[in-house]
C-alpha cells in the first residue's frame, strides 16, 4: 500500500496521529479552562458577599482538582 503512494500513506497516517493527539490536548485544555472559569464564578459571588466559608470551600475544591 505504501509503495503506491511513495511513502505518502505513511506520512499521512503519522500526520493524522499527530493531529489527533493535538485535538486531545486541546480538549483537555478546554476542559481545564472551563473548570477555572467555574472556579472564578464560585469565588466572585462569595468574595462580593464576603462569605469566607464559601471562599475557602471553593479554594479547597480547586486544590483537590490539581
Amino acid at each position: 500500500m505504501d509503495a503506491v503512494g511513495g511513502g505518502l500513506v505513511t506520512e499521512m497516517r503519522t500526520r493524522i496521529e499527530e493531529l489527533e493527539a493535538a485535538v486531545e490536548e486541546n480538549r483537555n485544555l478546554n476542559l481545564r479552562v472551563a473548570e477555572l472559569v467555574d472556579l472564578v464564578q464560585e469565588l466572585l459571588i462569595p468574595v462580593a458577599s464576603q462569605d469566607k466559608d464559601k471562599i475557602q470551600a471553593a479554594l479547597a475544591e480547586f486544590q483537590r482538582s490539581l
